[in-house]
């Protein structure tokens, strides 16, 4: 049996590009998709809490490496492209959370949030999936949110972008998959990160939306391990194109 779970679900000799990976659920992915094997690169802005982050996934075995990139700039991502090395498998996790009132958003906010959710994820696509379909194998996961599909609480330019990532990975799915390449999007419910810690400041919210889940509780980043090992591996061979609801129910209560 144990030979047979490794076969469906051992990453190792894959290597992984988290982005967003230092906190949230990109690192609990990380740390889940490195446990199953695979070499991990971190990827985020802020150096000292990449640094944390590597140092434990290296206290759970992980070989793991981090390259310190803004990616809702243009040379960010250039930058990333050309020092990051062969990938096997991108995990498009780095966001922002702008969620002002639609009428308060300004164009800042736009270009902030599409760069950040919409143009990196694009352009990381661009650069490592031809790459991927050219070896026959590769896998890339996208992080859309309860707003790929819906509008909900201040979804503004957020939501935009978010809807346009679920688009986004059918595009890529068609492109690439019949060379190997599968590409899927996990849409989140409501999860307790750095986040979201402005929704959670307003007295209440918290337990609001706790409700909303059928599961009867707010996510934690580490509900994302299973499913960053399933999409990032063989057993999701014929998987793509998805949209995968790791939500607790609650996008349909």
């Amino acid at each position: 049996m144990l030979d047979y779970l490794r076969e469906l679900f051992s990453l190792h000799h894959r290597r992984a590009l988290v982005t967003g990976g230092s906190s949230g659920i990109g690192y609990a992915m990380a740390e889940a998709i490195g446990r199953a094997g695979a070499e991990i690169v971190l990827v985020a802005r802020r150096e000292e809490e990449l640094d944390k982050a590597a140092e434990r996934l290296r206290g759970h075995g992980v070989a793991v490496s981090w390259i310190s990139a803004d990616l809702g700039k243009h040379d960010g991502v250039e930058r990333l492209c050309s020092t990051a090395g062969d990938i096997d498998v991108l995990v498009n996790a780095a966001g922002n959370n702008i969620r002002k009132p639609m009428a308060d958003l300004t164009y800042d906010d736009y270009e902030q949030s599409v760069a950040v959710h919409l143009s990196a994820p694009y352009l990381l696509g661009q650069y490592f999936g031809p790459k991927m379909a050219s070896r026959g194998w590769g896998r890339i996961i996208n992080i859309g949110s309860q707003q790929s599909v819906r509008a909900f609480g201040n979804s503004g330019v957020y939501g935009a972008a978010k809807a346009a990532v679920a688009g986004l990975t059918r595009s890529q799915a068609e492109a690439w998959s019949a060379r190997g390449v599968c590409v899927n999007t996990i849409i989140p419910g409501f999860v307790l990160t750095p986040l979201t810690e402005p929704a959670r400041s307003v007295p209440g919210r918290t337990e609001e939306l706790a409700v909303r889940h059928m599961a009867g509780r707010n996510s934690v980043p580490q509900d994302f391990a299973g499913a960053a090992v399933f999409l990032a591996g063989d057993a999701s061979a014929f998987v793509t194109g998805q949209m995968l609801f790791v939500d607790g129910g609650f996008a349909v209560h």
